[in-house]
């Protein structure tokens, strides 16, 4: 089985498996009370998404690592292979970003009666993240492929990546809307319970495997027009000479 391969059967095995999870976590999941660990959910039910928003948020910090190896081995080996990291990580964290902030507002509206707080340093810098993806894949349709472009790119990269650790410990850091990291538990309280743990834990591992699989097929797909792309100036130049 070759990489396209694998890539198509964990893509499909991801995607079911996603489809398995927001069918779980609507009618089976465990449900939460209205006050729970010192503080209390406006609307409790709508939480469930989480399973679905929660996993997203992670697999893009997942994106966005990639973005940074291919970005930081694009300027030190100038290879056409972290080109095709830094493509992929900048794709992948455009799906993974969606993701996040269009399930995101849709808990935000039920818990906190409005979609967005503009105020909250975790939501607006999770949203920049997304945006520094969706600026590069456009720069790259819209701009010549040359050294120059992909130098200027890659910085933009190594930005985007700079905004990870600020958008994972804005709630630990400042007084946010946002509710805390909810899964380690601490000295003092338990963020939540042991079965809403491991049912957050089983989604996260299901979007794993749809993210592996979307990162095999985009590695494969930029490796192929690299070769057509070199294939096309070989033939060029035999025909000038």
């Amino acid at each position: 089985m070759d990489f396209r391969e694998s890539g198509y059967a964990l893509t499909y095995l991801g995607l079911a498996g996603i489809v398995f999870v927001s069918i779980l976590g609507l009618e089976y999941a465990p449900g939460l009370k209205p006050c729970t660990g010192g503080g209390c959910w406006g609307a409790p039910e709508a939480y469930r998404i989480l399973y679905l928003h929660v996993p997203f948020a992670w697999c893009s910090f997942l994106s966005f690592s990639v973005l940074f190896y291919g970005s930081l081995m694009w300027y030190l080996k100038r290879s056409e292979e972290a080109w095709v990291y830094f493509q992929s990580g900048a794709d992948l964290g455009v799906i993974f970003g969606l993701g996040v902030i269009t399930s995101g507002p849709i808990w935000a509206s039920a818990e906190w009666g409005r979609p967005w707080d503009w105020g909250d340093m975790r939501l607006n810098s999770f949203a920049l993240l997304t945006a520094v993806a969706l600026f590069l894949l456009y720069s790259r349709q819209s701009q010549p492929d040359t050294q120059q472009t992909r130098d200027t790119l890659s910085a933009v990269g190594l930005f985007g990546f700079a905004l990870v650790p600020i958008t994972a410990g804005a709630t630990t850091w400042w007084e946010t809307t946002h509710p805390e990291v909810l899964v380690v538990e601490s000295t003092e309280t338990v963020g939540m319970s042991p079965d809403v743990r491991s049912f957050l834990l089983i989604s996260f591992g299901l979007m794993c495997i749809l993210f592996t699989g979307l990162l095999l097929l985009s590695n494969k797909r930029y490796r192929l027009a690299a070769e057509v792309s070199d294939r096309k100036n070989e033939l060029d130049q035999e025909g000038i000479s």
